[in-house]
């Protein structure tokens, strides 16, 4: 993996690195605009926040917080990027716009199916299930619970390009980030 920091993303998907398309490959059936997809990713953010605090709540017996775990959140948000780029074989892009709350990494790369989900989901296991796991059996651990509850939700698109590659790729496909869209292709 080659990491390259480029800086604040401009907001025009043209300018980030992309391969060209592979012959008969298929975009991922995904909401046509920016505006749709936030307003599903909210959606499941929400859901999974209402359910990890539920969840907090009835290991707890009582609602409670920490400064300490937001800060933590906070402070694994570039690792996570991190960790999504350390799937990448090749070159791999990381690009911030904090006005917007966007932090993301790219790769014009083509991978498998299992290795796409595992790339989606590798940050949301270490920074979110795993803690808040960790406090499920240990309640002791309150600052890593809290920790997971807030991590876990972070993770809403992750888990919608997760759903896209299991329901959308057959067999033995791979796929490829083109700027912002996802396509898949049989080799």
């Amino acid at each position: 993996m080659r990491f390259h920091y480029k800086g604040k993303y401009s907001g025009n998907p043209d300018d980030l690195p992309c391969l060209e398309h592979e012959p008969g490959a298929v975009a991922f059936r995904e909401p046509e605009n920016a505006a749709a997809l936030g307003r599903i990713v909210s959606v499941i953010a929400i859901i999974l926040l209402i359910i990890t605090f539920g969840l907090l709540y009835l290991r707890a017996g009582e609602f409670f917080w920490s400064i300490g775990a937001l800060l933590l959140y906070i402070a694994s948000l570039i690792p996570h990027e991190l960790l999504h780029a350390l799937c990448f074989r090749e070159d791999v892009y990381m690009y911030t716009n904090l006005q917007q709350g966007m932090l993301f990494v790219v790769g014009p790369e083509r991978m498998s199916k299992g290795r796409f989900v595992f790339m989606s989901l590798l940050p949301n296991l270490v920074f979110g299930l795993i803690p808040f796991l960790i406090y499920m059996i240990h309640p002791q651990f309150r600052l890593l619970g809290l920790f997971g509850a807030l991590s876990i939700p972070s993770g809403a698109g992750d888990y919608l390009n997760v759903y896209h590659a299991l329901t959308q790729m057959p067999k033995g496909a791979r796929t490829y980030l083109h700027k912002f869209n996802s396509f898949w292709y049989i080799p």
